[in-house]
């Protein structure tokens, strides 16, 4: 019978009652994992807590090898290390667990193990879970030092990779050891000195395994080196949502880029200078630029520049991020708002536009999103002692709230109160400042006037002085004077005509150039704009796809699982199917068994019976014979003859009823002889017997 259970059935191995557990996720299905090589129960004491939890690995036909039980011995010795508690193993063996596998074929060589509770990193990674600085480095450290103590004893997992490499320091189950914040599992294909070569050999997974080794088996000292140092470097980039963001999907990096140069690569290696460090960057440089898995750095290596890493650093970068993230936002609603207003400009600087009190539109519901998450902004800014921010915050969020709402009297009260906290008034600053004399209204007047006076009194001195000396020729020189005047006055008037003209022609001309170079900027800039919105719209339509193919991908392998369920289901449905006929038939032919027994066993009770009452009929009969033997034989000594021949013809007839049963008892043949002698002849004397 195959190994499908349900939760709550009760399976005992090595004299221990266990239940199957409940998946958390699914109720009604069993807790059970599946991976490469089997498929992995979650087993519960019957009594006993959830820490005592052992989990069942049950093989698939390819991976049940003998080999196995020998390997787990020498394994048992790692168990000790931190990260290998899955080694402490127990193999079902026939010789142990002869009549569990009997019932359960699937169950040889199964291994139990302790279950380890938590996510995977694969988890983390598909669900796109951030982690802060601490976490990075506390999970990173750990998978270092594991890697590292495994290294100085000659071992290696050999299938490195998220799937296999739980983070009990997510587990909500409280844990009385001092548990690893990182273990591994399906630790099958362990190397080292003391272990036997697997038969079959795994390449490494997707995203984790250096292309030019993906293509032949891994089973050497060397083999974590490559892969360990993909999943630290993204242990220490995952709390940066950037990198998070640009995740392949259930790795960071997609197959086909690994150890190529791509923009996830650059990304990462950056991300890991600026938050930890060159030294940890050059490492994951060295590991992805290695030509072998013996160039790769140790993990001893990454357990030395980790134990150094400034967690200052990454704190820092995530600060200024979530700074550069609010100040990018509050750009954007500054853009929108100098948009929103340049709109409202040009709409009642149309002609015929006479209604100049226009009300605000509603608030769409993507603009009431903006307004909450900028008002828990400024709220969050407020609390991390950054008043400058959040003040910029509020005003640029003032603009998008509904006039007289609760939003905007709150909104307002919180302005004002950072307003004053920034920019305190004094007393002198109420006070206006002192104007100078020189920059008085009344002097600057008074100035003018004197001017004027000047101006108009020296054409007037200059005439009276002219008369006084030619007084004779007054009349001649004004003539004259007048002339010449008209004449200069009439130059001038041309002169300053063409300077005029001149004028407006370079101003024209300037007006123009300055216009058309208006007119080109604008252009260039609508060009630019244009350019921009077409680059993120292929963006986003490769995005889209990306989506749909995720998508398609997600309902494909929804598809598939549903399928494989439903095959699960009818295979079980028949299965249970031909447990019920098998068990009417069997209780048919059991039926039939037990009629056909005991209409024997009536039988023979019966023949028994008859037997008996023959045997005593038979007894009963030995002894009327020799009575009537006897009877015959003491009538003849009596002399009464008539008598004797009376009982001998009674015993005659009572022995021919059963003459062949008589004939061997006893005396009664010799008697007869004697009854048969003394019929035929009265004269013959009966023996005494």
């Amino acid at each position: 019978m195959s190994f499908q259970p349900n939760p709550g059935d009760e399976v005992v191995i090595n004299d221990i009652a266990y239940t199957i557990g409940q998946h958390p996720a699914a109720p009604g299905l069993a807790y059970a994992q599946a991976g490469r090589q089997g498929i992995v129960y979650q087993l519960l004491p019957r009594n006993g807590s959830i820490n005592g939890a052992k989990a069942l690995k049950v093989f698939f036909p390819k991976f049940r090898i003998p080999a196995m039980v020998y390997q787990s011995e020498h394994m048992e010795s790692y168990s000790e290390l931190p990260g290998l508690q899955v080694c402490k193993r127990d193999v079902l063996t026939p010789e142990r667990n002869g009549a569990l596998i009997g019932e359960h074929p699937d169950l040889l060589y199964a291994v139990l193990m302790p279950w380890v509770h938590g996510l995977t990193w694969f988890d983390v990674i598909s669900d796109q879970k951030q982690l802060t600085a601490e976490e990075s480095l506390k999970l990173a450290r750990a998978l270092a030092g594991i890697g590292s103590a495994m290294e100085q004893r000659g071992l290696a997992h050999c299938d490195l990779s998220a799937p296999n490499v739980m983070i009990p320091f997510f587990s909500e189950v409280e844990n009385l050891k001092e548990a690893s914040a990182v273990e591994l599992v399906d630790v099958e294909q362990m190397y080292g000195s003391r272990m036997d070569r697997p038969d079959a050999l795994l390449a490494g997974s997707p995203g984790y395994a250096a292309h030019r080794t993906v293509h032949s088996g891994l089973w050497s000292a060397y083999a974590d080196r490559f892969a360990g140092a993909v999943i630290i470097a993204e242990m220490l980039s995952w709390s940066d949502a950037a990198i998070v963001e640009k995740a392949w999907g259930e790795s960071y990096f997609d197959q086909h880029e690994m150890q190529t140069a791509n923009e996830r690569y650059y990304a990462m290696r950056e991300s890991l200078q600026k938050r930890w460090g060159s030294k940890v960057s050059d490492l994951f440089v060295r590991a992805w630029e290695s030509h072998d898995l013996s160039s790769c750095p140790t993990f001893g290596e990454w357990f030395v520049a980790l134990a150094a890493a400034d967690i200052s650093l990454a704190c820092a970068e995530s600060v200024e991020e979530s700074e550069v993230k609010v100040s990018e936002q509050t750009d954007t609603v500054k853009a929108n708002q100098l948009k929103g207003t340049e709109a409202a400009s040009s709409i009642s600087d149309k002609p015929g536009n006479t209604n100049q009190n226009v009300s605000a539109p509603e608030p769409s519901p993507g603009q009431e999103a903006v307004v909450n998450r900028l008002f828990l902004q400024a709220r969050a800014l407020e609390d991390e002692g950054k008043p400058a921010a959040a003040l910029e915050v509020y005003r640029s969020l003032h603009h998008f709230i509904p006039d007289n709402s609760a939003m905007q009297m709150e909104v307002e009260a919180a302005i004002q109160e950072l307003d004053a906290k920034l920019n305190p008034k004094h007393d002198d600053a109420a006070q206006p400042a002192k104007i100078p004399f020189y920059r008085s209204k009344k002097f600057m007047i008074s100035s003018a006037v004197l001017i004027v006076l000047l101006a108009g009194s020296v054409p007037t001195v200059k005439i009276l002085a002219d008369q006084a000396e030619v007084k004779q020729k007054e009349q001649e020189a004004a003539a004259k004077q007048a002339e010449l005047k008209a004449a200069e006055e009439a130059e001038a008037a041309r002169v300053a005509a063409l300077k005029q003209q001149e004028e407006e022609k370079k101003q024209k001309a300037a007006d123009a150039a300055k216009l058309d170079a208006e007119e080109k900027k604008k252009q260039a800039e609508a060009k630019k704009k244009e350019e921009e919105r077409k680059a993120l719209q292929a963006k986003y339509d490769k995005q889209a796809k990306y989506e749909a193919y995720l998508a398609k991908q997600k309902q494909q392998k929804l598809e598939a699982a549903k399928k494989a369920e439903q095959e699960k289901y009818d295979k079980q449905a028949k299965y249970e199917a031909y447990l019920v006929w098998k068990k009417e038939n069997d209780a048919r032919i059991a039926k039939q068994e037990a009629e056909q027994k005991a209409a024997a066993e009536a039988q023979r009770k019966q023949e028994a019976a008859q037997k008996a009452a023959l045997k005593k009929k038979r007894a009963q009969n030995v002894v009327t014979l020799i009575a009537h033997y006897n009877k015959a034989y003491n009538a003849q000594k009596g002399r009464k003859i008539e008598n004797a021949e009376s009982y001998a013809r009674d015993f005659k007839n009572l022995y021919n009823t059963d003459a062949a049963y008589f004939k061997g008892v006893g005396k009664v043949a010799a008697r007869m002889n004697a009854i048969n002698k003394f019929l035929s002849n009265t004269d013959y004397a009966l023996p005494n017997l």
